[in-house]
């Protein structure tokens, strides 16, 4: 475990350098002038060139991107060009409602997919089963910022139970911080629950056809003991990977909701760098996202082994 361990850790830097890379010329290669754009397109020539020197934005791309790098080891990330804070405070300060929206989410996700993904598979043919794989067709089909949106107007504006905007930091109200994240969660976590039930049933139902099934059945132990103790640790192993994949996207997801629901998180912030062309931010933001994917996607690989004893990383 170890020595994979430190292979996938000293993985991660070339990784984030690849994606920042990508990041910072992806960024640069959009026509226009950055100056030009901050004064508005009202700035005379010698405010718009006084400020490309302020911003370095005379000197060649690759100097640029030497010392961008250079910062980029500091951990510096610059200040953003149209909020004037270090771009680092601004990830501090948003991170934490990005996180939590999307574990939120992933519990709502797990809770249903799971829940219904065995009962489905359990009633196999019935018209239970039907009603459940139709209804997560149904949930694929829909698009989250249409569900968010349906959500809002049924349960915030005709019925308001919930607040249409806004979010509380949890350790100022933890009622509060529920009562805003409820909908934006509900609203993600609908979306891959409708994923998760399909792969657990389809999972479960591969289980269930094996042959230590039949010799357990045969022994004359209970369904529920044979569901709990031999098919579920099972059938749950390939559900984990699409459980990393899903939170991964809750990740992505979160660019969108975030903007339908208000909330002040890390994908909004992107968002709004994207609009002012404020490359440290889009930078600062698709790295910290880049990064929470890599340690995520490590974290799976390591609770398989806690899940099946088969599978070891010795080697």
């Amino acid at each position: 475990m170890g020595p994979y361990l430190l292979r996938r850790l000293l993985s991660v830097p070339p990784v984030l350098l690849g994606i920042a890379t990508l990041t910072f010329l992806a960024l640069h290669a959009i026509p226009g002038d950055l100056a030009a754009v901050l004064l508005e397109l009202e700035g005379r020539p010698e405010e718009v060139a006084r400020l490309r020197e302020a911003l370095g934005l005379h000197r060649p791309l690759a100097v640029r991107y030497l010392e961008w790098l250079g910062r980029l080891v500091r951990a510096d990330l610059g200040n953003s060009t149209a909020l004037g804070e270090p771009v680092v405070r601004l990830l501090a300060a948003r991170l934490p409602v990005t996180i939590s929206l999307a574990l939120t989410s992933m519990a709502i996700a797990l809770s249903l997919g799971v829940s219904l993904g065995i009962l489905a598979a359990g009633r196999q043919g019935s018209f239970l089963d039907l009603l459940l794989l139709a209804g997560s067709q149904v949930g694929l089909a829909i698009p989250s910022f249409l569900l968010g949106t349906l959500l809002l107007l049924a349960f915030a504006a005709a019925v308001p139970a919930f607040p249409l905007q806004g979010y509380v930091p949890f350790v100022h109200s933890p009622l509060e911080w529920a009562r805003h994240l409820a909908l934006p969660a509900l609203t993600l976590g609908l979306d891959r629950a409708a994923v998760l039930i399909r792969i657990v049933r389809a999972s479960v139902l591969e289980e269930l056809h094996q042959d230590y099934v039949r010799t357990a059945y045969g022994k004359g132990l209970p369904e529920a003991a044979i569901l709990r103790r031999h098919v579920l640790p099972n059938a749950l192993i390939p559900v984990l990977t699409v459980a990393g994949m899903q939170l991964g996207y809750l990740f992505g997801g979160a660019l969108v909701v975030e903007q339908v629901f208000g909330l002040p998180g890390l994908g909004r912030l992107a968002v709004q760098g994207i609009y002012a062309r404020d490359a440290a931010v889009v930078e600062g933001a698709v790295l910290t996202l880049a990064l929470l994917l890599v340690l995520l996607n490590l974290a799976v690989d390591l609770l398989y082994a806690a899940l099946d004893p088969r599978i070891t990383y010795e080697t």
